[in-house]
């Protein structure tokens, strides 16, 4: 299952860069043996995710899958779905929910709050990534 992204920007004088985290193998990680969170959540998004896997039913061990992928007019675009945790994701668990990235991904979502936001044009998940240079003009992909 995929869940709706929007992208926010965080205008700050210095953002910092994204630097690639060294890799390692965990597939499955218990709440004390879990990374350190490199991505934030809000309160409501946290809430969201669980109330989601539990209208859908979706396996313990399953965990939130943030990604970064090539597309959009401005190069990248996030993707969030539940997946099995694979050999080279890091896994990190935070306000109760099990998140996973890929390396790739996870460089370029250091520092990244997820939020859930209700308005006129929807509801979704918006990314509020420090990393970020430019948007498009719809707000569906971003660069850096």
């Amino acid at each position: 299952m995929s869940l709706g992204a929007i992208e926010e920007t965080k205008a700050t004088p210095t953002s910092p860069t994204a630097t690639p985290v060294a890799a390692s193998a965990q597939v499955s990680v218990s709440a004390e043996e879990a990374e350190p969170a490199l991505i934030a959540l809000s309160d409501k998004a946290a809430e969201k995710i669980t109330e989601i896997r539990g209208e859908e039913n979706i396996e313990d061990s399953y965990a939130l899958r943030l990604k970064v992928q090539g597309g959009g007019c401005s190069g990248f675009s996030y993707d969030l779905f539940f997946d099995q945790p694979q050999e080279m994701d890091r896994t990190f668990e935070v306000k109760g929910v099990k998140l996973m990235c890929d390396q790739m991904s996870l460089m370029y979502l250091v520092g990244t709050e997820v939020d859930y936001v209700e308005g006129l044009h929807g509801a979704g998940f918006k990314f509020v990534n420090p990393n970020v240079k430019s948007t498009c003009g719809c707000g569906s992909s971003f660069s850096v």
